[in-house]
């Protein structure tokens, strides 16, 4: 366990904010070398915080973000803002939005063509050109060419990448935030800081608005929108049946806005809902953002790295691994959810979870039946528990048993059955970062690859939600109950930081390259909730990851042969009306 992880961990005993964690930490490690000694670390933490004075509300003993949640649920509505277009109405909307959303970019400045992202933003925006639309989604939709556009595209990220491995970048990190668009981050930053530092653009945190990577780091924002909306298709025969369904994407910024701090003329718009007179675009689901992100082309929602017609397509992660890459996947919810799967699988529909799966491992499936896909070195999620005898969304080859990946590929893929992966499952009375950590230290050493399998079964198989505390005690959100977790249920699963670190402990002792994509996926999940207590919890536990890998690469590396880039696949719509009601009182109150 690392001195951050421990008190990332640990810092809700204090109430201290995660953004303090960074100065106190490297206080630490210039006083002790030994990471391990926790029992040290128990004794010295409480006197070290109090020392420096990061105690944060410490008195008042209450966790005020989970009050304005709850309060906001029994109340229906909350002067802090709302989801969706009615201010009086709390929970309006639970799906996602059209919204731009932000990119940060890490050793991409002055890094040549098309790996800098000014390449693709301000005066070289291909919302600029009526030929460059046409060409992304294969039509001019209405509205969505813009003289004064500043924003890229989504297909931009896998540009990107691609003009990065081309220009002999050796470590290629990609980090999806599902779900967290620009105002997400601000709760979360608003949070950590303690006060209202920002109104507009990059603003300050978290480490990855923080970080500055050797002045290397850039800022932009971004078109999610799909190719269509309203594809059907047939799962056992992989077709689609009406290339494209019934709503096409593109982007309004007279209606939606130029950037997602300002307020949209039509919030309807944001929603595929417009106001008479304003044009309809679909908004994206992840799977149709991350075949976008991972492939570069726009297709529909519902698609996982196939086309609009259905056609399987390259991603980035297929043509590094053939140039001798390892890469890998790592999410904190279902392994073969939309967002890992689309940056190595092939499917017509996002919920035939265990052929996706089968893809991601190198086992045959309904898209690669007779030659396999050569599967990735490293994958890890959640998943695990989630048991079912029938799941209709899949094809006529599901399994009885875990929906997101058949018992039989579990057992058919590891090492002590001849297999490719040494399998770390989550495990009774076991520590999961212990585990999963062995596991990849043996992979490493062999020269095998790895798979984590981990979640809380009872919630569909992610990893338990932290809240903006550090704890991981949820309250309500739009579902009845908030989740409730047990000691096992927090022991026995690592944590998304953890992941990332097993993951590049595996992928490094690989020679050629590095690709690696991370996913914190309980932003969405939070998100779709209505819950920004999970919101700003999963912002933070994501950030940690993003941490890691920035680690990584200072330890390794360096930003001129590595790249990161932190971004999210779409929005929602919560609209924060009043921020400074987010900042506790007592804190409030301290700072006039």
């Amino acid at each position: 366990m690392t001195i951050y992880n421990f008190f990332l961990m640990h810092r809700h005993l204090f109430q201290i904010r995660p953004v303090t964690l960074h100065p106190l930490i490297r206080w630490y490690t210039s006083i002790s070398s030994d990471v391990h000694c926790i029992s040290s670390l128990v004794h010295v933490s409480l006197k070290v915080l109090l020392t420096i004075g990061v105690c944060s509300d410490c008195s008042c003993g209450q966790d005020y973000v989970s009050q304005l949640q709850t309060t906001a649920i029994s109340d229906g509505k909350s002067a802090l803002g709302h989801w969706g277009t009615d201010p009086a109405d709390y929970s309006m909307w639970t799906s996602h939005s059209n919204r731009l959303v932000p990119v940060y970019t890490f050793g991409t400045k002055g890094s040549g063509t098309g790996v800098d992202l000014n390449d693709y933003i301000g005066a070289n925006s291909v919302y600029r050109s009526k030929e460059a639309v046409r060409r992304i989604y294969g039509r001019v939709p209405e509205r969505t060419v813009n003289a004064k556009a500043v924003w890229m595209d989504q297909t931009n990220i896998a540009d990107i990448q691609r003009a990065a491995a081309s220009a002999g970048r050796k470590h290629i990190f990609i980090v999806v935030f599902d779900g967290m668009d620009w105002t997400t981050t601000r709760l979360a930053a608003i949070h950590n800081e303690g006060a209202v530092t920002y109104s507009n653009g990059r603003g300050t945190g978290t480490h990855f608005q923080n970080y500055k990577a050797d002045g290397t780091t850039q800022f932009g924002l971004m078109v999610t929108s799909p190719h269509n909306d309203g594809t059907t298709t047939d799962t056992n025969n992989q077709t689609v049946q009406n290339p494209g369904g019934s709503v096409f994407g593109g982007y309004d910024a007279l209606a939606g806005g130029a950037a997602p701090w300002m307020p949209p003329v039509d919030s309807s718009y944001l929603l595929g809902k417009p106001a008479d007179g304003q044009p309809q675009h679909a908004y994206t689901d992840s799977a149709s953002a991350a075949t976008s992100i991972c492939a570069g082309i726009k297709t529909y929602n519902n698609a996982i790295g196939v086309g609009p017609g259905g056609e399987k397509v390259s991603t980035v992660a297929h043509e590094l691994q053939q140039d001798g890459f390892a890469v890998g996947v790592v999410s904190s919810v279902p392994i073969s959810h939309a967002t890992p799967a689309a940056a190595y699988a092939h499917n017509v529909a996002r919920k035939d979870y265990q052929d996706i799966a089968r893809d991601m491992l190198g086992l045959p499936s309904v898209a690669h039946p007779d030659v396999p896909l050569p599967g990735l070195d490293v994958v890890i999620g959640g998943g695990f528990g989630e048991i079912t005898d029938e799941a209709p969304p899949q094809g006529i080859n599901f399994e009885k048993g875990n929906l997101y990946l058949a018992d039989s590929d579990l057992k058919r893929v590891s090492v002590q059955q001849g297999g490719e992966y040494y399998t770390a499952v989550r495990t009774s009375g076991k520590t999961g970062e212990h585990v999963l950590q062995r596991a990849a230290r043996r992979a490493a050493d062999d020269g095998k690859r790895l798979l984590g399998f981990y979640g809380v079964g009872e919630y569909h198989g992610h990893l338990p939600f932290q809240t903006a505390d550090g704890d991981y005690s949820p309250v309500r959100g739009r579902a009845e109950q908030p989740e409730q977790y047990s000691l096992n249920d927090r022991n026995e699963n690592p944590n998304l930081a953890h992941m990332t670190e097993a993951a590049l402990t595996v992928l490094s002792s690989r020679s050629k390259g590095i690709w690696l994509l991370v996913e914190a996926g309980d932003a969405d999940w939070a998100n779709h909730d209505n819950n920004f207590d999970n919101s700003i919890g999963a912002v933070n536990s994501g950030d940690a990851a993003v941490e890691v890998i920035t680690d990584w690469v200072e330890a390794n590396s360096n930003w001129q042969e590595s790249i990161l880039i932190v971004t999210a696949d779409h929005g929602h719509l919560f609209q924060l009306t009043s921020p400074e009601l987010l900042v506790p009182p007592a804190k409030a109150g301290s700072e006039h």
